[in-house]
């Protein structure tokens, strides 16, 4: 058994706790590509560190969302404007990068790999949460959505900057 927001009890397995756990796991995999990218020096870095930030501290609420039984009040919700926020970093990340023909395979720099690795989780997370029902916010399982495709640019723009060519798909 473990505690959610207000002391309630569910068990390890519950759907909860996976949703949130899996949470936790994705901002560790955007610690962990900021942290490869801690040496290197690009144009657009400290913009980019800067978005991530913003991210981790927002994947905590959406931690906490998650973590909040049925019924009882969310301290720290997202906003629409969070999901606005994603929508623009896309944009703008998307207009740095080469427009895709193909599939690329996920890979590269270290950072760019871990930052695919990232968005496998928030896919993960936004099933789970998905599957919670309908005590999840619309906000959070839209803000995990665009949290996706965001990684997806921003791994592309991190192994473009860093000098890793994107491997595309080839059909056999």
């Amino acid at each position: 058994m473990t505690s959610l927001v207000y002391g309630s009890r569910v068990a390890k397995n519950d759907v909860l706790v996976e949703a949130y756990g899996t949470c936790d796991e994705a901002n560790s995999m955007i610690g962990l590509a900021v942290g490869h990218m801690a040496e290197e020096f690009f144009e657009g870095k400290e913009e980019l560190n800067q978005a991530f930030h913003e991210i981790q501290t927002k994947l905590f609420h959406v931690g906490a969302e998650l973590a909040t039984p049925k019924g009882k009040e969310v301290k720290w919700q997202l906003t629409e404007q969070d999901v606005e926020k994603l929508e623009q970093w896309i944009d703008l990340y998307d207009e740095k990068v080469p427009q895709l023909d193909n599939f690329i395979l996920p890979g590269g720099h270290p950072a760019g790999a871990a930052l695919h690795v990232a968005r496998t989780v928030v896919r993960r997370t936004e099933r789970t949460a998905i599957s919670i029902g309908e005590e999840v916010s619309p906000t959070v399982l839209a803000y995990l959505n665009r949290l996706s495709d965001f990684l997806f640019v921003a791994a592309r723009f991190v192994n473009i900057k860093l000098g890793k060519k994107e491997q595309e798909l080839h059909s056999q």
